[in-house]
């Protein structure tokens, strides 16, 4: 992998205008639309340092997360956060630098922490064509300023992530899923009660009248906690299955979602408090994460979704759509847009890498 990052920074340092950064280009729709000539990181892949005593994991940015999961597995561990791995979209499958670049994370991010809370280390080139260094592969890592957590959810502005060291965990002992028939209002208040007690609450699911909970932990602790809460227990099979669509997005939720963007609708990721009510608009609904991850299809104007997710205190993103005018991310406030700009400009002072890919001029 040495060899491919000494060519992709002398692409970097070479180059005369715009960088589009891509892997497997399974989130080319995700944020604005890439402009640039194309600086691939598939070649930076492979699993450079693995101790699976210390629960750290070291890999290239083009490293498929399918390959890396399957190494994590056989040691009973693994990507406790579950990124989505979004297998046959696209032109390809999830990496390693993507999933820390989107900063996307799924069923288990209200109870484990998202991709950031992982990310121990990282190697990247900023744009000036130089290689840098931060964090490390310990847990606990108090030198310098924490850079390598600020790329998760920088979407490859900041420079190319290159090499990321990620915290795993072991795999859940056991785990269970249970169903509940009930409403929106209940469902919302429900999961804010249960969290609020000792259960081993792993992820939790509700769409159209249907409230799916997953408990995962030691194995007394999950059947306590099955046994005081009721509902109707699903088999492992169909238990994994649910998870597993959620997770890569290919549940018939997402399916149906992709066919409504086909057909001019938007595809929202709405961030709220746990405990907000039901939001009341319109259109086809999933909510996640404990209620503070809700998704939305509709045809509802962009002005109108996002006032209603700014008066409960949340914000919007515009996940998937043909028309992307309203703008894929919240506008910043001047305090966060003066921090975003100042920082572009310290990494990235040419602004050549995905330039516009979260905000106009960044």
């Amino acid at each position: 992998m040495e060899a491919a990052i000494r060519e992709l920074v002398e692409r970097v340092r070479g180059a005369r205008g715009a960088l589009a950064i891509e892997g497997h280009l399974s989130k080319a729709f995700y944020g604005e639309a890439a402009r640039g000539e194309p600086l691939s990181t598939c070649g930076l892949s492979g699993i450079t340092s693995y101790e699976p005593s210390e629960l750290v994991v070291t890999a290239g940015a083009g490293t498929p997360l399918i390959d890396l999961e399957a190494v994590l597995a056989e040691q009973g561990q693994c990507l406790a956060f579950e990124p989505p791995r979004f297998e046959g979209r696209g032109a390809g499958r999830g990496t390693v630098g993507g999933m820390v670049a989107a900063g996307l994370a799924g069923p288990a991010r209200a109870a484990v922490g998202g991709v950031r809370d992982f990310v121990l280390g990282a190697t990247m080139v900023n744009g000036r064509g130089e290689l840098l260094t931060f964090g490390g592969q310990v847990m606990k890592n108090v030198a310098g300023y924490d850079v390598s957590r600020l790329l998760a959810g920088s979407m490859g502005m900041l420079g190319v992530i290159c090499a990321v060291s990620l915290k795993v965990l072991p795999m859940p002992a056991a785990r269970t899923t249970l169903l509940f028939g009930m409403d929106e209002r209940d469902a919302l208040r429900r999961l804010n009660d249960w969290a609020g007690m000792p259960l081993p609450l792993h992820a939790s699911a509700w769409r159209e009248g249907r409230l799916h909970v997953r408990l995962a932990g030691a194995w007394a602790a999950v059947d306590a906690a099955a046994r005081r809460l009721g509902g109707e227990r699903l088999d492992d099979a169909q238990g994994d299955a649910l998870w597993l669509g959620l997770r890569d997005h290919s549940s018939a939720f997402h399916a149906r979602a992709l066919a409504a963007v086909d057909r001019g609708l938007a595809w929202w990721r709405l961030s709220v408090p746990s405990t907000t009510a039901p939001l009341g608009l319109a259109g086809e609904s999933l909510i996640e994460h404990g209620g503070a991850q809700r998704w939305l299809v509709s045809d509802l104007p962009a002005v109108q979704v996002r006032a209603a997710v700014e008066r409960v205190g949340g914000h919007a993103t515009l996940f998937r759509a043909l028309d992307k005018s309203a703008g894929v991310y919240t506008p910043l406030r001047a305090p966060l847009d003066r921090v975003h700009r100042e920082l572009k400009q310290a990494f990235d002072p040419s602004g050549r890498f995905n330039p516009g890919r979260m905000f106009p001029g960044l």
